[in-house]
């Protein structure tokens, strides 16, 4: 095992130390404020400057500050004030409970596993950091002014945060740019690095890689590279720091606090420290097995569930190397000579980088009624879909798609085009159930065909609807919208007045379009309103936006937009049943 000298070189030249200093680089991070919205750091690299405060739920030197804050974010509107609590004592509720009380106006960012709080150096409340987003350094840390101390109150003779903001508005060094905070002590049990050298590669991280990140991270798997040993995952730890400090890795974006999702690929805040932490101390081997060397994962099978019991082939697909390339419609034989219960399928391309998506829609032989649905009338006979990030799942139990004899497949597809010319031959598998199934599935949705985002708006609101009009088991919630969708949440609104939230989605990315299998399946008696309320980013400041000068409206194609709340249900009463399945 390495002594503390080559540990402490070994840190030096993976990690920059914490900025603790005036001049000192901040690295950038990404939290869910008190309301669970997203803030990522670095985002706000249009703004003159940041203003980062440490607040804590019942500092009285922290919320006297907050009149002077809101005072300074007033006048200065190209200024970001961000607040920051890492109090293990104090939660997102208790926290916003305190905003509603004290009028605080400013986004209380919550650190709950106090990583930024540690990379920061903050040790009390009240101290604010001014941050410029030239370069990412800090300018001034301190108090906001003299006014306040432990106890005591006077009329301020210094503002040292307004006398900072002016010095960097006029291009001049602060005068003292680092001052002591007054302010209350935060507790930091894991702050102290010495631990963080004995956390152990074998025992401890790498499980948790196993665990939470193989599944992608191995040979033949979508991700760029593979956890296959130690020196592979000590080359990649300062990417997988930032990837976790920035909330981008693990691939999952549903806010913990409302519902439990059976497939949830998230860490936990345990889990992250433990990761960061192992990292900032120089990834150190130890001693023991290489478990991630000794006991690789299998190769990705040509099917996620199996071997199917049928498969589809779709001709294949040639596209230009540029230009719109308008949707695609393809009809499929399905060939059966028996109605059949479908228990899982997989929609799978050929050639990931120019399908966009694709979607499947059951077409009923003649004396068949196509099933009516909740949304919109393109959803009726939706089958299947296949899009970026979204893994194939099993159908909940006791479930299915019926498809009797003589059926048919539409299926759209979508591609982008490379730059080269791409083919694609897509392929869809079929699972059959060998016994009756209860309960027949059908795919809703709540959508908007009718809105318009401006140009250059960062933060618009759309919403979509629908009211359910019989009782229904929902299973499966899936948000949709294009490269500026930033944020969905599915709220319920019950007939007798109560609502919930069922999903939120802080940071929706149209690169991982996840489905959330709900745990425990939810029961929406008739006349629930469901709710997507959607949050859409036209400003420059999303990497992903086609044009922030446009003025955006519903659209099939990825720079138009689209907002729809899917969801995987069915009706509460008994469904159909084969009493002869295949």
């Amino acid at each position: 095992m390495p002594g503390p000298l080559l540990r402490s070189l070994a840190l030096a030249v993976l990690l920059p130390l914490a900025a603790s200093a005036a001049g000192d680089r901040v690295e950038n991070f990404a939290l869910l404020d008190e309301q669970g919205r997203f803030h990522e750091l670095y985002y706000h690299s249009d703004a003159e400057a940041i203003v980062l405060f440490v607040q804590g739920n019942g500092c009285p030197i922290a919320r006297n500050a907050f009149p002077i804050l809101h005072e300074l974010r007033r006048e200065l509107p190209d200024v970001v004030f961000l607040g920051l609590n890492a109090n293990p004592q104090d939660d997102r509720q208790s926290v916003a409970a305190e905003v509603r009380e004290y009028g605080i106006e400013i986004p209380i960012l919550i650190d709950e596993t106090q990583l930024v709080a540690e990379a920061l150096g903050v040790t009390r409340t009240a101290e604010a950091l001014l941050i410029d987003p030239e370069g990412w350094r800090i300018v001034y840390r301190g108090p906001v002014d003299d006014r306040l101390s432990y106890g005591t109150q006077r009329p301020a003779t210094r503002h040292y945060l307004r006398e900072a903001l002016e010095a960097h508005r006029d291009g001049r060094p602060v005068e003292k740019p680092v001052r002591d905070p007054r302010g209350c002590l935060l507790f930091l049990p894991d702050a102290d690095p010495a631990g963080h050298a004995e956390i152990s590669y074998a025992e401890e991280v790498a499980p948790i890689l196993a665990r939470r990140c193989q599944a992608c991270h191995r040979s033949g798997g979508v991700a760029p590279w593979a956890m296959t040993r130690y020196e592979m995952v000590r080359g990649w730890s300062p990417m997988m720091r930032e990837m976790i400090r920035t909330r981008r890795m693990p691939p999952w974006h549903a806010d913990p606090r409302f519902g439990r999702f059976a497939n949830d690929l998230s860490l936990t805040d345990e889990e992250k420290k433990t990761l960061v932490h192992w990292i900032e101390a120089g990834a150190p081997r130890g001693e023991g097995p290489d478990p991630l060397k000794e006991a690789p994962p299998p190769p990705p099978a040509e099917w996620a569930l199996g071997e199917p019991d049928l498969v589809l082939e779709l001709p294949a697909q040639e596209i230009p190397a540029t230009g719109v390339v308008p949707y695609r419609y393809e009809e499929v034989e399905i060939p059966l000579e028996e109605d059949v219960w479908i228990r899982a399928v997989e929609i799978q391309p050929s050639n990931t980088r120019a399908m966009h998506h694709g979607t499947a829609n059951i077409l009923l032989p003649r004396g068949h009624e196509r099933p009516r649905v909740e949304g919109p009338n393109f959803v009726r006979g939706l089958f299947a879909g296949y899009v970026p990030g979204r893994n194939p799942e099993p159908l909940p139990e006791g479930t299915g798609f019926f498809l009797p004899a003589g059926s048919r497949l539409r299926f759209q597809l979508h591609y982008n085009t490379t730059g080269r010319e791409e083919t694609d031959q897509p392929r869809m598998a079929l699972y059959f159930s060998r016994e009756p199934l209860a309960h027949e599935l059908k795919i809703g949705a709540a959508g908007s065909f009718r809105f318009r985002i401006p140009p250059r708006r960062k933060d618009h609101p759309e919403v979509a609807e629908e009211i359910i009009d019989r009782d229904i088991v929902v299973y499966r919630l899936t948000p949709h919208m294009h490269f500026r969708g930033k944020a969905m949440r599915y709220e319920a609104h019950y007939p007798d007045g109560s609502a919930e939230v069922l999903l939120s989605v802080p940071r929706y990315d149209f690169n991982w379009q996840r489905q959330y299998v709900l745990e425990e399946p939810k029961v929406l008696p008739a006349g629930t309103r469901l709710v997507c309320h959607a949050v859409f980013d036209n400003s420059k400041q999303n990497p992903a936006n086609p044009d922030p000068q446009a003025s955006v409206e519903f659209g099939e194609q990825s720079w138009d937009e689209m907002l729809f709340g899917y969801f995987l249900y069915r009706d509460l009463e008994e469904g159909l049943a084969l009493a002869d399945p295949p």
